[in-house]
């Protein structure tokens, strides 16, 4: 990295004994800035420091003859100091008067955006966030270089505080060919941005410091218009300007979404929801978290949804050593929906270990689809999480011990099956290796499991349960799938990864090679069609006793299919979402 200063012409600035101090300090070429506040000690901030620079307090005349030195303070109470990058910033008294000066350095540092170079070329809008000193305006100013000396594009800065071209009215040669317009006043700065686009055709516009709606609106009208756009704004995450109603239209806005029935049941939430309301104005979001550690979220329009979902995105850091090399790491989530990362897992299962059977050690992975043929084990990387984790605690003999259900009921749960198929009932305990006994001893239960038809019908089981204290969980029809998410939710346990081969198990009959084999073209199907691409999908004929176990399997995945043509031409076709 190449740094350039003029550092000399901010401490020309400042009284002569802090001058001569500073022109001497072995840390002068790390300065941040330097305080000067009526009545108290002048202070030098360094980046990891800061220490008094006289015993004798500042006086207003000092900041007085500070003050001749600069130029004009503005409406943001900012000023500069000319051909340079440096920023005086004013505090005011109730009357107006200055009584303090944050006397800040400006430095153009070339080659800061290699970690991001390759999403700059891109084309695409980017957002820059952090917190205030992280090095964002500094970035901004070599991306507005970049873009126009090496990517030889137009490109146009609003600069609102003169803080990315520095003071007056040549602009500093740290923008290279990038022209700058300024802002008279801060609060104009959304009507110059529009003013930029309809005057002086940029490919690219610069922006620094959006904070205001109208801003967001401006900078949204500009994306709109096919200008690329590149600007920061304060906050150290996506999820600080979701939480913002003044800059959330940055990242598409919020709003509240009511969900039909059939479709919270079908997303296990509630029937409000909050969703993303339009396309985000900035299509890459960069988290500025050091200056040598930076987040990439590649698709702003993915990571919002996943967090209003309550799931963590995956994005990219990216790091920077002392030899220029970029290095890029991707943190894997936990599939079926959990909220650590990969490296995260074992501390964040054991934060959140249940008292059920789940924290006994029972939960493991089931053998393999049993077959003549040869077949992948399908075991899903949830189970290896949970293996893996579970073998960083002793070993401890459950057995001789109650465990506890989601409700605090005793293991195993005793379940009261009430017009639902107890054969299909049991089949799915077995494969499943579930900690559930059927009983027909109504006191004796922790739960009924019914048709919704037969307990809507039947008073008497009504009254039954409430006077037992029994609570009942009923299903729409008696299929593997809906016995299979009942007795989950029962249990408390995640669906597991779509696709699973004890799921397939579940729904063979005698385990042939002819329905394997068209579980296999339903499922691909699903998984490489309907579900990424929202296309329907017809399948090849089957036997009506093949075609059940393919329903059962579309039914697995939440959508829907139909039967349709002649026999022995009759087949399947499945619906997307």
């Amino acid at each position: 990295m190449t740094i350039t200063e003029d550092l000399q012409k901010l401490l020309d600035i400042l009284p002569q004994d802090l001058q001569q101090k500073l022109e001497n300090h072995p840390k002068r070429d790390n300065l941040v800035e330097v305080v000067l506040d009526l009545g108290r000690r002048p202070e030098a901030r360094f980046p990891h420091a800061a220490e008094y620079l006289s015993e004798t307090p500042v006086t207003q005349a000092q900041i007085d003859d500070c003050i001749q030195r600069v130029g004009n303070f503005g409406g943001d109470n900012r000023a500069g100091i000319e051909q340079t990058l440096h920023r005086i910033s004013a505090i005011r008294n109730r009357s107006g008067k200055i009584i303090g000066l944050t006397c800040r350095v400006g430095r153009a540092v070339f080659g800061t955006i290699g970690m991001i170079r390759d999403l700059v070329e891109t084309g695409k809008s980017i957002l820059m966030l952090g917190r205030p000193g992280v090095g964002k305006t500094t970035a901004l100013r070599e991306i507005a270089r970049v873009l126009a000396d090496d990517l030889n594009k137009r490109v146009v800065i609003i600069d609102t505080s003169n803080e990315i071209a520095g003071d007056g009215d040549v602009a500093h040669p740290a923008i290279g060919r990038a022209r700058r317009m300024q802002v008279s006043k801060p609060e104009l700065q959304h009507q110059v941005m529009i003013e930029a686009v309809e005057n002086h055709m940029p490919e690219v516009i610069v922006i620094d410091e959006i904070g205001t709606e109208l801003e967001a609106l401006a900078a949204r009208t500009i994306a709109e218009r096919g200008v690329q756009l590149v600007g920061t704004a304060h906050g150290n995450q996506i999820e600080n300007l979701i939480k913002n109603p003044t800059l959330s239209d940055l990242v598409g806005g919020i709003q509240a979404v009511t969900l039909g029935d059939d479709e919270a049941r079908r997303r296990g939430s509630q029937k409000t929801v909050l969703e993303r309301k339009a396309p985000p104005t900035f299509e890459i979001a960069v988290e500025m978290l050091e200056r040598q550690r930076w987040v990439v979220h590649e698709c702003v329009a993915d990571t919002v949804d996943t967090l209003l979902r309550g799931r963590q995105p995956n994005p990219q850091t990216r790091t920077v050593d002392e030899n220029g090399k970029v290095g890029v790491v991707r943190q894997l989530a936990v599939v079926n929906g959990g909220n650590g990362h990969l490296a995260n897992v074992e501390e964040s299962f054991l934060a959140t270990k249940p008292n059920g059977w789940r924290s006994s050690g029972q939960m493991v992975a089931l053998p393999p689809l049993s077959l003549d043929r040869e077949r992948p084990t399908g075991r899903s990387e949830f189970d290896r999480l949970l293996d893996e984790s579970f073998n960083y605690s002793e070993s401890i003999d459950f057995t001789s011990r109650k465990q506890a259900g989601p409700n605090g009921e005793d293991l195993p749960l005793h379940i009261y099956p009430y017009g639902v198929s107890r054969h299909q009932l049991e089949q799915v305990i077995n494969v499943l290796s579930l900690p559930v006994i059927l009983t027909k001893d109504l006191d004796s239960a922790d739960a009924i499991l019914a048709l919704r038809s037969h307990v809507k019908n039947h008073a008497k089981l009504r009254q039954m349960a409430k006077a037992r204290h029994v609570p009942i969980h009923v299903i729409k029809s008696s299929t593997i799938p809906q016995i299979t998410r009942s007795l989950r939710r029962l249990l408390n346990i995640d669906d597991p990864e779509l696709g699973d081969d004890r799921e397939l198990q579940l729904l063979l009959h005698n385990g042939s090679d002819d329905e394997m084999d068209a579980l296999e073209e339903a499922r691909l199907a699903v998984e490489q069609i309907v579900i990424p691409k929202g296309q329907p999908v017809e399948l090849l004929p089957r036997s009506s006793q093949v075609r059940k176990m393919q329903h059962e399997l579309v039914e697995h995945y939440r959508l829907k299919s139909d039967s349709f043509g002649e026999e022995p031409n009759r087949r399947l076709r499945i619906y997307p979402a």
